[in-house]
């Protein structure tokens, strides 16, 4: 999706057309989320979902220092403003299998989990040329990690695990990146939230 064909939007005027475990990634700035960026090949840094939770929509993610949590989506539209794009998952219920509801209780579980900092550390290793020639990445999810997760990995196994979709088959959940998420055919863009 390029920036111009970016569909910016109010929050307020579109939360309602927001499903609960839709997709949400985040696009940063920072010299972190440039090194994200472009080791992924894309403009996506982080990856949360919505969630509803009775009549408030939440940001459900596991983010750096501070691990998982549930927050407001305003706050986030708040504190970055045109930088988050939602995506629907599961569109026109291509996968009639996909189980929303569990995938949504999955992610909400992981609130209070530590961030996976090694898991990072790992997929990001697997960017680095010498490295790359040693280690061959993870194509399946056979192992279960006991490490916590880190963002677009908590997204991915909400998906597999609770929803019983694998959103990016022949890639492990533990080297998923927002890019990955992004480019998967079980989500699709829908617009940019520009504020509230």
């Amino acid at each position: 999706m390029t920036e111009s064909k970016k569909v910016p939007v109010r929050l307020a005027e579109v939360a309602s057309q927001i499903w609960s475990g839709d997709l949400l990634l985040f696009r940063g700035s920072g010299l972190s989320s440039r090194l994200i960026g472009t080791a992924g090949r894309s403009p996506y840094t982080h990856a949360a979902r919505a969630i509803w939770w009775q009549e408030t929509l939440f940001c459900c993610e596991v983010r750096e220092l501070k691990g998982g949590r549930a927050v407001t989506l305003a706050s986030q539209v708040r504190k970055y403003p045109a930088a988050i794009d939602v995506f629907a998952t599961n569109p026109d219920n291509r996968w009639p299998e996909y189980d929303r509801q569990s995938a949504d209780r999955f992610m909400l579980q992981l609130a209070g989990c530590d961030y996976g900092y090694a898991s990072v550390l790992r997929a990001a290793l697997l960017h680095l040329p010498l490295w790359r020639f040693f280690v061959r990445p993870e194509t399946c999810d056979a192992v279960a990690s006991q490490r916590p997760p880190f963002c677009s990995e908590a997204c991915a196994m909400a998906d597999r695990i609770g929803g019983k979709v694998d959103p990016v088959p022949h890639l492990g959940d533990r080297i998923t990146e927002p890019a990955d998420l992004a480019r998967s055919p079980f989500y699709r863009y829908r617009f940019t939230l520009a504020g509230e």
